[in-house]
């Protein structure tokens, strides 16, 4: 019996989302100069595995843009931004796996990576390192996405901390 097959049968079609959205927003919100709404999040918790978006120089619960023309200081705000999503999700830096940087410049690589080092020291992970012709915004540098796990004596824990910080069943963060 193929997965398809049995996913028809009775009793095991689930309802309702099967990981959780971490600080769903829409792109109307965000780029509304660029006429675009897709529904998204900063972060998606599927079983074990968080998925972070790329982050960038910019302050999540402000918007600011932070180190204009500054690629360190963009740095330095992803990587606090990666941190604190983790935590939201109940992962951390050190369970880290997978680590995405784009960079307008490779002259940007040294700075970012010092950063990066200073925040994942002893980690471990594997890295993809892209240059791109543009970010979603001229004034960003630099995007970090970051991929991470939650270990199965933790997941539990993980679970009831994100459910603390729910405010409904579609993941929507509690006061944000």
């Amino acid at each position: 019996m193929t997965s398809q097959q049995s996913a028809g049968k009775a009793g095991t079609h689930r309802t309702g989302p099967v990981h959780t959205r971490i600080r769903p927003f829409n792109t109307a919100d965000t780029y509304p100069e660029q006429h675009l709404s897709n529904d998204l999040a900063q972060a998606v918790v599927a079983n074990d595995t968080v998925y972070l978006r790329g982050q960038i120089g910019q302050d999540l619960l402000t918007r600011e843009n932070v180190g204009v023309g500054d690629v360190a200081a963009q740095a330095e705000q992803a990587m606090a931004n990666i941190a604190m999503l983790l935590d939201e999700c109940g992962s951390r830096l050190a369970e880290i796996v997978k680590i995405t940087v784009y960079l307008t410049d490779i002259r940007h690589r040294e700075a970012v990576y010092r950063v990066m080092g200073r925040w994942l020291a002893g980690v471990h992970y594997v890295s993809t390192g892209l240059v791109v012709t543009a970010l979603a915004r001229p004034e960003w540098l630099v995007e970090i996405d970051a991929t991470a796990v939650i270990p199965a004596a933790r997941a539990a824990e993980a679970a009831a901390h994100r459910a603390s910080r729910t405010a409904t069943a579609d993941g929507t963060e509690a006061g944000r």
